[in-house]
């Protein structure tokens, strides 16, 4: 199935898709900011303080970082950039425990049994989670991670955003996915945009001109980190209104992440507050999210990515899972329209891979995914959640999706 994404992305815009780009650009361009020396994190290595200390004083980019350092930054991205708080609520969503013997677990790695401690020290997974039913029926922890331990999701945040769409048009905020960008983005007339939909956002069909080539310096998705760094997310708007349409909207599937951001600023407006805030009435408090999570905004404002860089706890990762399997409804007032789940699923036009900022399999499974191995799969045949952290050595490559999918496929049929 990967293989297939991987060809798509080759097809679509000759560069790797399920990079989550946004996360990658986001993250390239955060500087850090010093607050004074910090405490030793609970439950991690003594030498994670000066760890985190060196990265606010050296402020590198955090694409590049690799190893030790970036497994630091990912738990703490709080304190190294701009974050609204997503605030939770004081009743915590249950999640009884009915640990299953895995001891004996074995998947196939090409031609090799490996087992679940392999798999998470060859993929740099610092946490995982199996719900089935319900019920954590599997929770492992590496490196210092804890239940406690907030972790970066890159582009799973984009799912994220989805929910708060299909939350938006239940409270009636939004009329209708068929409404025009323009509409509520009306620095936009007159350019490419005109007669693009809402809907045409979520599923990366807009027909817009835009080249994701992160290794090209001068492709469209490059520019974006100076452009926040100049002007915010305006300059960034007036950048995409000069680009040209390529395809006619709602034909062809092009990974963009800067219309990401885009669909994030129309949802902000809309409801009237920030992202975190929404997120926190609908979904965080009332369905019992255990920590505070943060969202990472742009700089000089208080707008959130809408496509990147959630953090949250792995149970709180395996709560979203929860909340998009049962369709919205876990234990309290709906907060989805009634099919909403079951359109998000509805495959993008161009790709059979993609629905409403959700990844789909052939099999019915769909996922939220982001760069260096941020992963939700929701199985809903089997009832089952797996939610994974990680800090893989690169953003992704077939090797590293392929080894990815490989081991969660096994270990939901082994649930």
């Amino acid at each position: 199935m990967r293989d297939a994404i991987y060809r798509i992305c080759v097809r679509v815009h000759n560069a790797p898709m399920r990079l989550a780009f946004a996360a990658v650009i986001a993250l390239a361009s955060l500087a850090a900011q010093s607050t004074g020396p910090q405490a030793p994190v609970a439950g991690r290595p003594a030498d994670d303080a000066a760890i985190l200390e060196s990265l606010k004083a050296k402020t590198p980019p955090l694409l590049l970082l690799r190893g030790q350092e970036q497994r630091v930054a990912y738990a703490n991205i709080e304190k190294l950039a701009p974050v609204n708080t997503i605030r939770a609520g004081g009743q915590v969503y249950p999640l009884p425990v009915a640990a299953r013997d895995y001891s004996a677990f074995r998947y196939d790695r090409k031609g090799t049994r490996q087992s679940i401690d392999e798999f998470m020290q060859q993929m740099n997974v610092v946490g995982l989670l199996v719900i089935s039913d319900g019920r954590i029926v599997l929770e492992r922890y590496a490196q210092g991670h804890t239940a406690e331990t907030p972790w970066i999701s890159n582009s799973v945040a984009k799912s994220v955003t989805s929910l708060l769409y299909g939350a938006a048009i239940r409270d009636g905020l939004i009329k209708s996915l068929d409404d025009l960008v323009t509409t509520y983005q009306p620095e936009l007339k007159g350019s490419s945009y005109e007669g693009v939909t809402l809907r045409h956002l979520l599923q990366m069909a807009s027909g817009v001109t835009w080249s994701e080539r992160h290794d090209d310096p001068q492709s469209d998705v490059s520019q974006l980190s100076r452009l926040n760094a100049e002007g915010g997310f305006r300059a960034q708007l007036a950048y995409m209104a000069k680009r040209p349409r390529s395809a006619e909207a709602g034909r062809v599937f092009n990974y963009n992440t800067a219309e990401t951001d885009l669909a994030g600023a129309i949802l902000r407006g809309a409801v009237g507050k920030t992202l975190s805030e929404y997120l926190s009435e609908k979904i965080w408090r009332p369905f019992g999210m255990q920590a505070d999570g943060y969202w990472l905004r742009m700089r000089g404002s208080d707008l959130e990515r809408g496509g990147c860089c959630i953090s949250a706890t792995l149970r709180d990762y395996g709560r979203i899972g929860l909340f998009a399997l049962r369709g919205g409804a876990m234990n309290g007032p709906r907060v989805l329209p009634e099919r909403w789940m079951e359109e998000s699923r509805r495959p993008s036009p161009g790709s059979k891979e993609y629905g409403y900022f959700w990844w789909l399999r052939p099999n019915g499974r769909f996922f939220a995914s982001g760069s260096f191995g941020q992963h939700i799969e929701i199985a809903a045949a089997e009832g089952t959640v797996v939610a994974m952290q990680s800090y893989w050595p690169t953003a992704f490559n077939r090797d590293l999706l392929e080894h990815n999918d490989t081991f969660v496929d096994a270990l939901i049929k082994a649930r």
